[in-house]
This record gives C-alpha cells, structure tokens and sequence, in this order.
C-alpha cells in the first residue's frame, strides 16, 4: 500500500500535524515502510497459534488482597471546612 499525497495531507489534517510540501516526501516515505511492514505482519498464518500476553511464560506476582490501614476518614474530614455523610462540600465553580 502506498499513501497518495492526498491520503497523507489528510492525515496529517486529523494528526493535527503541519507537513510542509518540502517535509511531505519524507514523512511519506516513512508511512509507506510503516504500512509496508503491516502488510507483512498481516500476511503471516496464524491459524492454530495461541494467543499469548507475554514473549515468556512468566506469572505476575500478586501481593494478598488484605486491609493494611484503619479507617482514618472522620480524622482526615475534621480539618475539612465543610463536610456531610462523610463527603467533603466545595463551593459552587462552574454556573
């Protein structure tokens, strides 16, 4: 696939990226090998592969899913200068 000056002046209308008509041979080029190694990628047979979320079999671990602090909220809420049912009140910003 290869980007007609067009395609590319409107991508880089939606990029909001200002090509210069100097900048457009470059800067197309380079999307042309972009695509081209799509294209490649895509070509590839991929029935019967598994799809996998990490190069290595590697197994995340988790810390235990287990309380560490107390419930310090009326502490935090009493320096508040309004506070009602546990929330904090703030003045009115946007009409």
């Amino acid at each position: 696939m290869s980007l007609t000056p067009d395609q590319l002046q409107r991508i880089a209308l939606l990029a909001r990226i200002d090509v210069s008509a100097e900048e457009a041979q470059g800067v197309a080029e380079r999307l042309n090998r972009v695509l081209g190694m799509i294209d490649q990628l895509q070509s590839v047979d991929t029935q019967g592969i598994e799809p996998m979320s990490h190069a290595l079999d590697v197994v995340q671990r988790l810390r235990p899913d287990a309380v560490t602090e107390s419930d310090r909220r009326d502490d935090y809420q009493k320096g508040a200068p309004a506070v009602e049912q546990g929330l904090y009140l703030v003045p009115k910003v946007i009409e």
